[in-house]
């Protein structure tokens, strides 16, 4: 049966409270402390499409019914495509949303020296759209600028606006929306709220980083989804900063006071810090990055968990400033 299920803020998508996301899993390389653990030694893509497909198999008999892919994944959209063809029967059919702006130039190599091209242009725009329709036809069913900064100009682009909101008419996507990364986001987010063609709002749908290191945004979107914007979180587990799998030894007391705090709360650490985020009413999706099968239950049972106060209180001593947070995730390796 499936999870918890809503609508995507004013959308008539619906979505499962906990979605998939495929970045860690469609490409050899990702910023995800752990992977070397996680993932097979050989990272062919014959590999990674049967780790996907696990992932999948186990996230639908979970009750998933969101995933999340983007241009920029590698094969995360081919290797979606591929296990939807594989599955028509799979009832409701999960929701998917991908991501342009960003072009995959790795390879297939960890060690690329640039793993993807950014570029918020019209052009870019009907190219990529094109390339997610060819792969994902209909089931495609949410479109977001990946990254859309304040300063990348494409929240003021009219003729890129205009572009968008044409393909929502034109049933390319049903919903649009935008993700949101560093420090300067809340300005971008306001950009967005106020985007509007011919009187017709723009964006439905944020997708932010919200977890228990970083929470800058936390009033801002419970303001969108007050507003009518569904809205999806990212990166909640602070690309394993917040599981078991980080090592940085400049998180050596931060993991020590989770690891506490996990204790505490009788909660593995990844459960934790998903907990924490699907207790906020205005998220509709908080995406699991998994990339084990094992990983997926147990962030699965995180709807089901709840946190004492005294631990929700306790995590509160652990937020890190907006310019700390992204400074060091800017830092964190590929693998």
């Amino acid at each position: 049966m499936p999870l918890a299920m809503r609508r995507l803020g004013n959308t008539e998508l619906v979505v499962s409270r906990l979605g998939l996301g495929l970045a860690a899993v469609g490409r050899p390389g990702y910023i995800t402390l752990g992977r070397a653990h996680d993932l097979p030694a050989l990272r062919t893509e014959a590999a990674l499409y049967e780790r996907t497909a696990a992932l999948l198999d186990a996230a639908v008999t979970a009750g998933v019914r969101y995933v999340d892919v983007a241009r920029s994944y590698g094969r995360a959209e081919a290797f979606l495509a591929r296990w939807l063809d594989a599955h028509p029967a799979v009832a409701p059919p999960p929701t998917v949303g991908s991501k342009w702006g960003y072009r995959y130039t790795a390879d297939w190599r960890v060690d690329a020296p640039l793993h993807e091209q950014k570029e918020l242009s019209l052009a870019r725009f009907r190219e990529q759209l094109a390339q997610s329709r060819a792969l994902l036809d209909d089931r495609l069913a949410l479109y977001q600028i990946h990254s859309a900064t304040a300063d990348s100009g494409a929240l003021e682009d009219q003729a890129l606006l205009a572009a968008l909101v044409e393909a929502r008419r034109a049933g390319a996507c049903r919903a649009l929306g935008l993700t949101l990364s560093g420090s300067d986001a809340r300005r971008a987010l306001d950009r967005a709220l106020a985007a509007a063609i011919d009187g017709e709002r723009v964006f439905d749908v944020v997708q932010a980083t919200y977890n228990v290191l970083e929470r800058s945004l936390a009033s801002d979107l419970a303001a969108a989804h007050a507003e009518g914007l569904g809205v999806i979180v990212k990166e909640a587990h602070a690309n394993g900063r917040l599981t078991p799998g980080n090592r940085r030894p400049e998180d050596r007391r931060l993991r020590a006071r989770l690891d506490e705090l996990a204790h505490d709360a009788t909660l593995p650490l990844d459960r934790l810090a998903l907990a924490f985020v699907v207790a906020e009413p205005w998220v509709d999706v908080v995406l699991s990055g998994a990339a084990t099968v094992v990983q997926l239950q147990s962030h699965a049972a995180a709807l089901d968990a709840t946190i004492a106060p005294a631990v929700r209180d306790a995590l509160s001593e652990l937020v890190e400033s907006s310019d700390l947070y992204w400074r060091t995730r800017a830092a964190l390796p590929w693998t």
